[in-house]
């Protein structure tokens, strides 16, 4: 013999809080941390063995649980400022508290729906949808729209884009730069003077492409700690000079 077991969902930890709260009568401003704990962790164990994905907000409120009710076992309180001992379950009370008036709130508001929804005139939904299209401007010849018409347009799609002759072309551009023929340029040029501004690389050749290898070179080549900068005031002022080999002991 089988037999189907069914649980009640929740929308979040704090819905299932207040479902314990209310069905044992339980004070919520005292709450019996260790029942509340238990409670809690058996309904995520019947939820596992269903097969059911626990959502995460269940497993960090159940941690949460447990860390309170490892604090309250602590012998030693914790106190405050004024001498007086926390209560570790104070957070949580204001928490339910906050989600308990927004829940009220809430499922008064779904009942104000309800009877507004029932007040309104129901009539045939198809008319009633062509004249809110109507109200709203919509292209009238959408309002007839049906699944003939659409397989239609999609075949009249497909049999253009079969007759198609025009291939899509891609250009590929290749630069005649490359980061090793730049990095020789910046060394030949840094080894007729000391310092080399980088305004002078860019005037030798004001491409952007050539300056942008350049750069990249420059910066390989402080990685290889084959030069340094020397940084000036203002913008793109920096001097690159060439690193002196450090001589072997």
């Amino acid at each position: 013999m089988s037999f189907e077991i069914k649980l009640p969902l929740f929308e979040g930890p704090f819905d299932l809080m207040l479902f314990f709260i209310e069905r044992d009568e339980l004070d919520i401003y005292d709450i019996p941390i260790a029942k509340i704990t238990n409670d809690f962790l058996d309904y995520i164990h019947h939820l596992e063995k269903l097969e059911i994905e626990v959502a995460s907000d269940f497993i960090l409120f159940a941690a949460t649980l447990m860390k309170i009710k490892s604090r309250m076992l602590i012998p030693r309180p914790e106190l405050n400022e004024s001498g007086e001992e926390i209560d570790p379950r104070e957070e949580l009370i204001r928490n339910l508290l906050e989600y308990k008036k927004y829940k009220s709130v809430v499922e008064e508001l779904a009942s104000l729906e309800f009877e507004q929804l029932s007040k309104e005139k129901r009539g045939n939904l198809i008319s009633e949808l062509e004249s809110l299209s109507k109200l709203e401007d919509v292209d009238a010849e959408m309002q007839h729209v049906d699944l003939y018409k659409l397989l239609k347009v999609f075949q009249k799609t497909m049999s253009r884009m079969a007759s198609r002759v025009d291939e899509t072309m891609h250009t590929v551009i290749q630069y005649p730069y490359t980061i090793e023929q730049q990095k020789d340029f910046v060394l030949e040029k840094i080894s007729f003077k000391n310092q080399v501004p980088f305004t002078d690389f860019i005037s030798f050749k004001p491409d952007k492409i050539f300056v942008i290898y350049t750069f990249l070179a420059i910066l390989e080549l402080l990685q290889l700690s084959q030069v340094t900068i020397v940084i000036g005031e203002g913008y793109n002022n920096f001097w690159v000079e060439k690193t002196e080999p450090i001589a072997a002991a």
